[in-house]
């Protein structure tokens, strides 16, 4: 077993594309959300749940939270949360930090403030990086391993593309 995350949105193209392709092959995933785009796109974040996924907390902007100070930490987690509980009735409790700007202090400060674990990835195909689709099939799938937790990011279609051979490979 491995856990597939995906970062950066919802996007209101690629994220259902994904979810379409997750549901047909019954595979549930973890998408950690930009508050901003889960209050654009409201109707893709009840979705995932509806789906069956989980939502973490990825911050309001894509904060990096070791450059933030504790209260704009806070501001950044609690307006992404707000937009999450006013979207779809739900309150995540996992927190992914972006860039994974993280220290044992914030960790701390977000378990105790908001409750949330943080949680990292294993797998990087440094799809941000737009290496293409056979790139990013080949990292995923040469990168996996029992209790892997898999990242990419939903916002990039190249990624998207390289989903359904990926997930094939893996299944």
């Amino acid at each position: 077993v491995l856990a597939m995350t995906f970062d950066d949105g919802p996007h209101p193209v690629n994220t259902p594309k994904l979810l379409d392709i997750l549901k047909q092959r019954n595979i549930k995933a973890t998408f950690f959300v930009i508050g901003k785009s889960a209050k654009t796109y409201p109707q893709i974040v009840r979705r995932i749940i509806e789906d069956g996924h989980e939502i973490g907390n990825h911050t309001w902007t894509h904060a990096s939270l070791t450059s933030r100070s504790d209260a704009q930490i806070r501001s950044e987690l609690k307006m992404s949360e707000d937009a999450l509980v006013e979207a779809a009735g739900y309150r995540p409790h996992l927190i992914r930090p972006p860039y994974g700007a993280v220290n044992a202090r914030i960790k701390e400060f977000m378990f105790a403030e908001f409750g949330y674990s943080t949680i990292m990835w294993s797998v990087d195909p440094q799809d941000w990086r737009r290496p293409g689709v056979a790139a990013v099939t080949s990292r995923l799938v040469n990168g996996a391993h029992p209790g892997a937790i898999m990242l990419s990011h939903d916002i990039h279609p190249p990624t998207i593309t390289a989903m359904p051979a990926m997930f094939d490979q893996l299944l």
